[in-house]
Formats: C-alpha cells, sequence, structure tokens
C-alpha cells in the first residue's frame, strides 16, 4: 500500500477521557494542587469567539501536563487571586504554544504570562515542513486526524456543548509529543538553538502600537475611490466599532465590511435608500437594527473633513 492510500487513524476523544469544565474556585485549587506535583513542559491552548465578540479574551483555557488535561472557563475567575498562582506554575517551565503569537494576548490578558516557550507552528516552519496547521502536523507525525469543525463556534456561549469541549481538550491532547517531535528535526537541521532564540523574541517583543486609521483595513476598499466615499467608510467604521465595543459584539454582525463599501458608493441618507443600496447583497435583519445610526454617520461624512486617499508612508 502506498504513502498516499495509508488514512490518518481519527483521534476522537483523549486518552484519559475528556476532564469537567473548571469552573469554582475549588476546583481550581484543585487542579493547581495536581499541577504542581507534575512535571515536564506545560501545553496550553485557549479558545477565543472570534467573529462573534468585540474583545479577544479566552474562553476557555486548555492546559496539559504530564498525562493530565484542566479545562478552564477563565470568565468566574477573572481577577481571582487564584490565577497569579496558577501563573506562577506556568512560569515556572517551558510552556508549548502552537501558533503563540495568537493566544499569548488572552493568555495574558487573563493573568497567564509564560516565560519559556515552544511554538510549535513557528517551529515547524523553521523546520522547512510545508504544512504546519495543528492538525497538519498531528498526521505527520503521529498519522492522527483532528477534527476542526469546531474551530470558529461562540466559544462565549454557556453551557459549552460537549463535542466542543472534547474537540478543545484534543488539541493539547498531543502537544507535548508534537513538541518533542519538532525539536528533534530542529536539531537534526542545526537549527534548534535558532528556533528557541525566535521563540523567546516572540516573548520579549513588546505590544504592537495601535494602527494608524484602522478603518482603512476595511474589505473592499477597491471599490472606494474618491475622498467623499473615503470619509463615508471612516465614519461608518467608527460609528460601527463604538457600538461594538460597548456591547462586546463582533463588528461585522452588525454591519459587514462589505455593505460598509457599498454604502460609500451610493452614500444614502434615508431608510429606504440605505434598504435599497443593500438589498441587492442580501440585506440582514441585524444590519437594520441601527439603521438610524448608519445613515447619521453617513451624514455626517458628507460634511466632515475628507481623508487623504493614502497614507504617508514610513518606511
Amino acid at each position: 500500500m502506498s504513502e498516499a492510500e495509508v488514512k490518518a487513524t481519527p483521534l476522537l476523544s483523549p486518552a484519559g477521557g475528556v476532564p469537567a469544565i473548571i469552573d469554582s474556585d475549588n476546583q481550581l485549587q484543585q487542579a493547581i494542587k495536581n499541577l504542581k506535583q507534575l512535571t515536564g513542559p506545560i501545553a496550553v491552548d485557549a479558545e477565543r469567539a472570534s467573529g462573534y465578540r468585540y474583545s479577544a479574551r479566552a474562553y476557555l483555557i486548555q492546559i496539559k501536563r504530564g498525562k493530565e488535561i484542566f479545562l478552564i472557563d477563565p470568565i468566574p475567575f477573572i481577577a481571582s487571586p487564584l490565577i497569579e498562582e496558577l501563573n506562577q506554575i506556568i512560569q515556572s517551565d517551558e510552556v508549548i504554544l502552537h501558533a503563540s503569537t495568537q493566544d499569548l494576548p488572552c493568555l495574558r490578558e487573563w493573568g497567564l504570562d509564560p516565560k519559556r516557550l515552544f511554538d510549535t507552528e513557528l517551529g515547524a516552519r523553521l523546520a522547512g515542513l510545508p504544512r504546519v496547521g495543528l492538525g497538519a502536523l498531528v498526521e505527520h507525525f503521529f498519522n492522527l486526524s483532528l477534527a476542526k469543525e469546531h474551530s470558529a463556534v461562540d466559544w462565549s456561549q454557556r453551557p459549552l456543548n460537549q463535542d466542543w469541549i472534547n474537540y478543545a481538550a484534543l488539541d493539547v491532547e498531543l502537544l507535548i509529543e508534537l513538541r518533542e517531535k519538532i525539536s528533534e528535526l530542529l536539531d537534526s537541521q542545526g537549527k534548534l538553538e535558532w528556533a528557541l532564540s525566535e521563540f523567546q523574541s516572540i516573548l520579549d517583543a513588546p505590544p504592537a502600537p495601535p494602527r494608524e486609521d484602522p478603518w482603512r483595513r476595511t474589505s473592499g476598499m477597491h471599490k472606494v475611490r474618491k475622498r467623499e466615499q473615503l470619509a463615508v467608510v471612516r465614519e461608518l467604521w467608527i460609528a460601527r466599532d463604538a457600538i461594538a465595543s460597548k456591547a462586546d459584539i463582533a463588528p461585522g454582525r452588525l454591519l459587514s465590511d462589505n455593505a460598509i463599501t457599498e454604502l460609500s458608493v451610493t452614500a444614502p441618507t434615508t431608510t429606504k435608500g440605505f434598504q435599497k443600496t443593500l438589498k441587492p447583497i442580501g440585506l440582514r435583519p441585524r444590519w437594520m437594527e441601527n439603521v438610524n445610526v448608519w445613515v447619521d454617520a453617513i451624514m455626517r461624512a458628507q460634511s466632515a473633513e475628507l481623508p487623504q486617499m493614502r497614507l504617508n508612508g514610513d518606511g
């Protein structure tokens, strides 16, 4: 049988079973006690609610050390003194993350700040592997397949679906073993010290500065060809961002980027005109909930100072 014909075996659940969600002080205290008794590197992952919430906070944190997995609901423990105890454990050994730049901000926001890092995604890139997603690497090294159908669900929902919990536990099930495989590969290529230096540079990097005119990153800006249209994009984006931030809702759920760029071209100043503009792209009821805010933003753009079509380069 050829290599192409060898199918990966689905990994359906953790070897030790799916642990219960930790959401009380007593449960977290016991988890901290268990983690202190275990040894070795600590695999960590986090689930956010991207596409549903404005914030990038973690709604589930998965930790594995040794053979034991801990699934922590971080919301009940915001500002809890127990987080500092957990952080002391996190800082006591190497932390394994996959694509660490995605999860580090939300882990640090909650109070976990690793001091030593091994990034399996970046390590795989440095090793020259062609596919570096977690599922692809697990299949490459262990001939096991990870299901990814729950990667984009709303993790802010409570209670969490049991299938989602199982999926989350599997994200750390083989992370320690994967770290060993990638470390061995990097070492054989003479790249291990280089990789460890790169991982440390991620931890040491300062937070990214705020973007200048973040509204310019609205999708579909190729449709916007006039400064007057650009002003509409700006005012709609700012109005949408204010509502989304206050309500902790993903901005695109209030009004999509595509809708903003379409509105910038026709600049309707009535509810009827708003509906007429957006009907061809699929007018959604959610967009109409703040229609007066959107119309006011368009009218405000018509009397505001017009932005430049391009920002000056700073190279």
